[in-house]
């Protein structure tokens, strides 16, 4: 592992530890995006083996941002976002059968629509002791 990668991860695990379950959904959203972003970069390398694996774990932190909705809670609003998530996690497979960068780039740019939002409510959440 070079020095690089040795600092991300570090910052990585760090920012785990010190995050709020607020900033926990923020770093899902930006790991699922750099997955996605390195994944269209390997199909556009024929890197198959490479675009397989950031692609498997984009579809598993898009199911793990599925496991923290609260249904109870976040009514039809958790409901449609969990139903905009298996449609991410469908098409991701689809771009992994098809090498379809385009694909990657529709999932992520659903993935930042609803980053987006997540984000703009952090002020507010922390205002009313949410997290």
């Amino acid at each position: 592992m070079n020095a690089l990668h040795q600092y991300q991860s570090v910052n990585r695990q760090t920012s785990i530890v010190d995050a709020d379950g607020h900033k926990l959904i923020q770093l899902l959203f930006d790991g699922a995006l750099e997955r996605i972003t390195m994944a269209k970069g390997q199909i556009l390398a024929n890197n198959f083996e490479g675009k397989n694996r950031l692609i498997g774990k984009a579809v598993e932190i898009v199911g793990g941002l599925r496991e923290f909705l609260d249904k109870e809670k976040g009514g039809d609003i958790a409901e449609r976002l969990d139903a905009l998530y298996e449609y991410m996690e469908r098409r991701l497979f689809e771009a992994n059968l098809q090498n379809d960068a385009t694909i990657l780039d529709e999932v992520a740019g659903l993935l930042k629509q609803v980053k987006n939002g997540w984000d703009g409510i952090r002020q507010e959440a922390l205002e009313k002791g949410l997290v």
